[in-house]
């Protein structure tokens, strides 16, 4: 009786492109090589060759899925129902500050240190920064906040949130709830009352 060997995995392009942003969250873009990544994925590199002419190709596909993921999550989190941006604003600081997903942070860190060294990285990531503030501005205008306002505390917004997902606050504070809290109410409450 002869065995018969198992049939190798039918990868998509997708796929790949998922297993390049894993790469880029524990090694940086510098581990995305294809090589690397047909052995993980028990693959040979011609499954690669079928769906990327190269590795830039690979690379354009990850920083447009990153993209596109970044951009879909902020639109959905900043979509108040009328009369509710508000709290719409509650809900943004409380689940970007409570979130504590590792590989998005190491992900957002890698794609940081992508953009300093590659042009259409650091384009994709002005433009994910730029929807993210936009779509945060858009809710403090809801409000009633002026312009310049909105713009301010939209920054001030993303800056508490990069910055509390890659600092490990407990040892400075030991209520952390009370904390975020308080830098919740400094950043939302006194934009209900416009000036």
């Amino acid at each position: 009786m002869r065995m018969e060997k198992p049939a190798r995995p039918q990868l998509d392009r997708a796929a790949w492109t998922q297993a390049a942003l894993d790469t880029l969250a524990d090694e940086g873009v510098t581990g995305i090589r294809i090589e690397v990544l047909a052995k993980r994925l028990h693959v040979t590199k011609g499954s690669f060759y079928w769906h990327f002419k190269d590795r830039q190709d690979l690379l354009a596909g990850v920083l447009e899925t990153w993209k596109d993921g970044r951009i879909r999550d902020i639109i959905k989190q900043t979509r108040p129902e009328p009369g509710k941006a508000e709290a719409q604003i509650f809900h943004v600081i409380d689940v970007y500050s409570a979130s504590r997903n590792k590989k998005g942070i190491l992900i957002e860190l890698a794609m940081r240190e992508w953009a300093r060294r590659d042009a259409q990285a650091a384009a994709t990531v002005e433009e994910v920064d730029a929807w993210r503030l936009r779509c945060a501005r858009e809710l403090f205008l809801a409000i009633g906040l002026p312009l310049h306002e909105a713009s301010t505390r939209s920054m001030l917004l993303y800056a508490y949130v990069f910055g509390v997902s890659m600092m490990n606050c407990e040892k400075f504070d030991g209520d952390i709830a009370r904390m975020k809290s308080d830098i919740l109410n400094l950043i939302a409450i006194p934009a209900a009352t416009p000036r």
